[in-house]
């Protein structure tokens, strides 16, 4: 990472819980950021956004546990900065909502250091947008107040006027209040609320976890008791809590509450992952495999060198391969980079017909302009040797560019029915493990209600990753889901039970087939 004479501090807003909702000036200086400094409610998943080589500092500050005080996080980002770093500090919601973001900045501004602001979506109108309580509506509330539910307990007396709260007609919003909450009701209904105001608080507001209470001022805070809501939340006073019964949208998509661990190469998570949070899951990523590349390039390399050499001029030039048959998107991209590498083109792909897989890795080769010319009905490589099979593969040359460790399937039945076929491994995967200390202490607790495996090596690799514990008790009560038979069956191998497997297999069809499985 590069570190400047003097660095400079970006105070991120984070959102408030849902990972989609960090704006892209956001997204974009975390990633450029030396050193990330997060809070308690920044979630997790933001992290993925930072570089691979930044500085990960977790500095708490939940109601009830402080990792460090304001004033140490304060002269922290006054000393990564001084050193030359750029920071991305990242706070849940917006920096100057209820955030301490004006502390941070005013602390590097005493000393001199440049900072930025970016603003972010603060749970003051997040959480009830969630809840399907709009904080403003036309006839019903026409302003909104934001407040604290929290006053600085050094304070000798409140500096909220109860009084004028109490007498606007618009919709109230406390953060941080509900230890406070019977002492805020008492308040406003001796200053002249009514106690019939509907009430609403919304604990965890935008994410997976999300729990709503709803009552009036007067028995708000006893059904919050009852129901064992604890911080975080925010508490909604007004009329338009009443619109919750018709707006409510979040809690309703299919998969709302449930949490999917994603064990997909971390440039691979984000697509199943963006599928999972659309049905309203929270997907926990954790990546078993890493995609790099194979241990040489030798036959890669000899493979590609004899498709040039069939392209030079001459009276009986062939191609030297009639298919090249690919088992994978990874494999796609990867022999594309190597062509583009040793200075060919797909120029000297012509004459070349190409089979693919199924859908995912003709996408791959769509994205570089090649169609494939045959694609199973069944994406497994069963079916792949089946349909070339009945093109006529006798005396055909063959080339597989595939991962260094994969099933032997394809080429035993594509020999066997005269084939010459030539294998390149283009890459391998070995365990990563980014986000496994999450993915391991949700597991441990309960809190994961599936995980997804993608394909062999991702089974494989999640049971390396916990080598020493007992994988079976971690997955009690975890329901898991199989992209496909050659998937279900490494699991099974490994002493794992398949609850649910795909009919299509693809990721849209693992998605379908956990939404059908939870419809039951």
């Amino acid at each position: 990472m590069i570190r400047m004479a003097k660095g400079k501090v970006f105070l991120i807003g984070a959102g408030p819980g849902d990972p989609g909702l960090i704006t892209v000036k956001g997204k974009e200086a975390t990633s450029a950021a030396g050193v990330v400094i997060y809070d308690y409610l920044v979630n997790p998943a933001l992290l993925k956004y930072a570089n691979e080589q930044a500085e990960l500092i977790h500095v708490g500050k939940s109601g009830a546990f402080h990792t460090l005080e304001q004033d140490e996080i304060n002269n922290l980002l006054v000393d990564k900065a001084r050193a030359g770093w750029t920071v991305a500090r990242l706070k849940g919601g917006d920096p100057f909502i209820f955030g301490r973001g004006g502390e941070e900045a005013l602390a590097l501004a005493a000393e001199g250091l440049e900072f930025e602001v970016i603003p972010g979506v603060s749970s003051a109108y997040a959480a009830p947008a969630y809840g399907g309580i709009p904080v403003t509506h036309r006839g019903m509330a026409t302003s909104v107040s934001f407040i604290t539910g929290h006053e600085d307990p050094t304070k000798e007396e409140s500096e909220i006027d109860w009084q004028a709260l109490a007498h606007l007609k618009g919709t109230l919003v406390f953060l941080m209040g509900v230890k406070n909450l019977g002492l805020i009701s008492k308040r406003l209904t001796e200053a002249g609320k009514s106690g019939a105001t509907p009430a609403a608080v919304i604990r965890w507001g935008t994410t997976a976890s999300q729990e709503t209470v709803k009552g009036t001022l007067s028995d708000i805070s006893d059904k919050v008791k009852a129901a064992g809501l604890k911080p975080p939340a925010i508490t909604v006073i007004g009329q338009v809590v009443n619109l919750s019964d018709d707006l409510a949208w979040f809690t309703k998509k299919p998969l709302f509450g449930k949490r999917v661990v994603v064990t997909r190469a971390r440039s691979q998570a984000s697509a199943l992952s963006a599928k999972l949070a659309a049905l309203g899951a929270e997907a926990i990523e954790f990546a078993t495999i890493k995609i790099v590349p194979p241990t040489n390039f030798e036959a890669l390399d000899l493979a590609i060198s004899s498709i040039t050499n069939s392209k030079l001029p001459s009276p009986d030039s062939k191609p030297a391969f009639d298919w090249i048959v690919f088992t994978s998107a990874n494999g796609v991209k990867a022999f594309m980079e190597r062509l583009n590498h040793l200075g060919t083109d797909l120029r000297d792909l012509s004459g070349i017909k190409i089979a693919a897989i199924g859908p995912a890795t003709a996408g791959e080769l769509g994205m570089h302009n090649l169609k494939a010319d045959l694609i199973p009905t069944e994406f497994v490589a069963e079916a792949v040797a089946q349909a070339l099979k009945s093109e006529g593969v006798s005396g055909a040359n063959i080339l597989i560019p595939r991962a260094e460790e994969a099933r032997d399937v394809l080429i035993t039945e594509l020999e066997a029915a005269g084939a010459k076929v030539t294998v390149a491994p283009v890459y391998k995967t070995v365990i990563d493990g980014a986000g496994g200390e999450r993915a391991r202490a949700m597991l441990a607790k309960g809190e994961v209600d599936f995980i997804t495996f993608t394909s062999s090596s991702t089974v494989k690799n999640f049971a390396k990753s916990f080598k020493g514990n007992n994988t079976g008790e971690l997955l009690k009560g975890v329901k898991i889901a199989s992209i496909g038979p050659i998937t279900s069956s490494a699991a099974k191998e490994l002493g794992l039970k398949v609850d649910i497997e795909a009919k299509e297999y693809t990721i849209d069809g693992l998605v379908e087939a956990i939404c059908s499985y939870e419809a039951k």
